[in-house]
């Protein structure tokens, strides 16, 4: 049985005070095992990003308790690698120099900062690009130096926040299979933000659908099929439909409109 790697027990975080008190998540747990690949859906404003950014050590609970391994989180460390939405690079960097700019911080030597760099733009498909700028590369091949940044430090949890929200349909679609491939070889752990059902179903082990604010757990759902996934297959259909339908009564709640009965 796998043990469990991120825990959130009874976890809440508020924003401001006063009459800008903002409760962003309450009462919130969970249990993410290791070498899971976890996808959090929700309506927007539900406290996907807040948890993701308490997992990462960015942000600090209001209450109750974040822990990794069975000790809290309490700041950012290199055992947890992020990926944001945005392709935050450093423009003035290649591709190989991005890659190793934190081994780099960390002191690690430049030829080992260099090997590890290249084996990681080797397995996300960016070999020949090692030299290139980032003003030069999609937005798919910057999202895959990223993602080979996120993985160099070698961390034991990955943590995606909408990191395809901006790609175009195509090239989501071939980075969600490029992503599945990457898991596959390097298995982390993996908590995954997504707004998209579709990519959800796509890509997770597991589900997890959050209530409109404040963030709760409405419903967690195992996908057990095997990858790669068929978009088009009756269990692939079925399991994005039960998805759907725990997630529109809290989109509705979140816009300020009555469920509508089933």
């Amino acid at each position: 049985m796998k043990k469990v790697k991120v825990q959130a027990i009874d976890l809440n975080k508020t924003f401001g005070g006063g009459n800008d008190k903002v409760v962003a998540i309450s009462d919130f747990n969970l249990e993410v095992k290791e070498n899971e690949f976890t996808v959090l859906v929700g309506p927007s404003g539900c406290g996907k990003s807040t948890f993701l950014y308490m997992v990462a050590g960015f942000e600090k609970p209001t209450g109750g308790k974040i822990l990794l391994d069975g000790k809290p989180i309490t700041k950012p460390g290199p055992d947890r690698g992020f990926v944001f939405q945005e392709f935050v690079l450093y423009p003035w960097r290649t591709v190989l120099s991005n890659v190793t700019f934190g081994l780099e911080i960390a002191g690690v030597s430049k030829e080992v900062a260099k090997e590890t760099a290249m084996r990681l733009i080797e397995m996300v498909g960016l070999n020949g690009f090692e030299n290139a700028y980032p003003h030069t590369l999609s937005g798919g091949m910057k999202q895959r130096v990223g993602i080979a940044r996120a993985l160099a430090y070698d961390p034991e949890v990955l943590l995606m926040d909408e990191p395809f929200g901006s790609l175009d349909a195509q090239t989501r679609k071939v980075m969600q299979g490029e992503l599945t491939r990457i898991w596959e070889k390097m298995k982390k752990t993996v908590i995954f933000v997504t707004h998209s059902v579709i990519e959800a179903t796509y890509l997770a082990d597991k589900i997890i659908v959050m209530t409109a604010r404040p963030g709760r757990v409405k419903g967690v759902i195992d996908v057990d099929l095997p990858r790669p996934r068929d978009y088009t297959g009756k269990q692939y259909l079925r399991i994005r439909g039960k998805v759907l339908g725990l997630l529109e009564e809290e989109v509705m709640k979140s816009l300020g409109k009555t469920p509508r009965k089933p």
